[in-house]
């Protein structure tokens, strides 16, 4: 039996729910960082900068970003003196954006 969960308005499997939470963030992905400056205000960008304050990033330090997005903050760490960093997310969209960004 397949266990159900909900999606907007809709009640779906959490199979159906996995795909379409894929499909939406592919389908954003190009446009993510505006959305994110867009839905939050900008406020979303002090919390990153408060996280790279308190990483204080320094040429010997790795990142692994886990469910990075498209790349934002490990961009800020490198920016800051961060040495290395390692993005994951389990949208290709998302990093394929940070990729480019980053060539």
């Amino acid at each position: 039996m397949s266990k159900t969960t909900h999606f907007g308005y809709e009640t779906v499997s959490s199979t159906d729910k996995t795909r379409r939470v894929g499909e939406v963030f592919a389908s954003v992905a190009s446009r993510y960082d505006l959305m994110n400056d867009l839905m939050s205000g900008g406020v979303h960008r002090l919390w990153k900068s408060a996280l790279i304050d308190r990483l204080k990033p320094r040429p010997s330090m790795h990142l692994l970003d886990v469910a990075g997005g498209t790349g934002d903050i490990a961009f800020r760490f490198l920016d800051a003196g961060g040495g290395k960093v390692s993005v994951c997310d389990l949208t290709e969209g998302m990093v394929r954006v940070g990729r480019d960004r980053a060539i």
